[in-house]
């Protein structure tokens, strides 16, 4: 992975970041394609599976207190052609793996795949 190749796709991840932090649903839309799909797994283990959407990024947009910003940590990333995946720690609760796609050379998020860190 190049130095530009790591730098595009950090920078879509911190799209996603900044679109909580800033409680911003464009930065949500241009993170993620627009048939992304998200998959977590609850407290309790339950599964959840839901289209990424103008529904799911207002309620994301909606729900951080800006004055108190959530945490997100890039774990890892990794690249493979035109794919990638970035490990997040969100908070103290979370743990997401989003897959990303470069498509003309942008790189979109396709994929979040989370857990509760109780899981």
């Amino acid at each position: 992975m190049t130095n530009t190749e790591y730098d595009k796709i950090v920078s879509a991840v911190q799209l996603y970041i900044d679109g909580f932090n800033e409680g911003d649903v464009k930065k949500f839309e241009e993170a993620f394609h627009e048939d992304a799909w998200m998959f977590f797994t609850d407290q309790d283990g339950a599964l959840h599976k839901t289209p990424l959407g103008q529904e799911v990024f207002q309620a994301w947009a909606a729900g951080v207190d800006q004055r108190d910003p959530i945490q997100l940590r890039i774990l890892s990333v990794a690249q493979m052609g035109d794919a990638a995946g970035v490990a997040l720690a969100f908070g103290d609760d979370w743990l997401d793996f989003h897959t990303l796609v470069r498509i003309d050379d942008i790189w979109k998020i396709t994929n979040k795949t989370a857990s509760h860190s109780s899981r």
